[in-house]
């Protein structure tokens, strides 16, 4: 493949196209369904809040709210998926937007809330491939998405258990990468900086770059149209980001703590 193609097929036209989004009732998920349904999109959305999901289906017209708890593993997943494959027949683009974060630093590590990111950040993105890929596979074409996060690309402080399960999505997305895209079926990792959600709501310090989930969702989507493996935003934030990626960790230490003051 020469090197300046894109690495998956780009998607422009989302009319039509059928949509599993996992993790849709809130922030990115939310915006980006509603990004997608003005595009034309058919979309299944997913998540623990059955609530806000039928809100957000009303302004979804003709999508399918689905309800499901990722941490319910495999069998769950499968339930849903059949429930969308019994009404569309196939799908399209698969999602895995679902995650959780608690800031945490080493003192504060707690077995529970570890395990508690782990299941949602990590293992419910393998158990929600896990499910799809026999599909994609059978219709040797389709693409899936995981939304991970800048924070995977070195350890940062009160990311002692978000950071890890992020990190591990970098891996999990470029492995799968390389066995399905010669099988037809595209990856996308999608990596946010800071985003205005409940979530990032919980930090006490200030959040350079910080963007709205519409802008997220819009770049999530240009990545998409551009074919990208990894969609990376706001680029003046993720790029230095990347760079640090290349000191070596002394240096990268001394950086971090002058940074953060401590």
């Amino acid at each position: 493949m020469p090197i300046l193609e894109p690495l998956n097929p780009p998607i422009r036209d989302w009319r039509g196209l059928r949509v599993w989004l996992v993790g849709a009732s809130t922030g990115i998920g939310a915006a980006l369904a509603r990004n997608l349904a003005a595009r034309g999109g058919r979309l299944a959305i997913s998540a623990r809040d059955e609530e806000r999901l039928v809100a957000l289906a009303a302004d979804c017209p003709g999508s399918l709210a689905l309800p499901m708890d990722v941490t319910r593993g495999v069998v769950e997943f499968a339930r849903v998926r059949d429930e969308m494959l019994a009404a569309w027949g196939g799908i399209d683009v698969v999602i895995l937007n679902a995650g959780t974060y608690r800031p945490m630093r080493a003192w504060e590590l707690e077995p529970e809330a570890v395990r508690a990111t782990l299941d949602v950040n990590l293992l419910g993105v393998i158990d929600g491939a896990t499910s799809v890929v026999p599909t994609l596979l059978a219709q040797q074409r389709g693409a899936l998405a995981i939304v991970g996060s800048v924070a995977a690309y070195r350890g940062l402080p009160q990311a002692a258990a978000y950071g890890p399960s992020k990190a591990a999505l970098v891996n999990f997305a470029e492995s799968l990468y390389l066995d399905l895209a010669p099988r037809g079926v595209a990856v996308h990792l999608v990596s946010p900086g800071f985003v205005a959600t409940r979530l990032t709501a919980q930090n006490r310090f200030a959040m350079p770059a910080l963007m709205q989930p519409e802008d997220a969702a819009a770049e999530i989507v240009a990545g998409f149209a551009r074919g990208d493996f990894e969609t990376h935003f706001p680029r003046r934030f993720t790029w230095p980001m990347k760079l640090l990626r290349a000191l070596p960790y002394r240096l990268y230490f001394a950086l971090v703590r002058r940074v953060i003051g401590r």
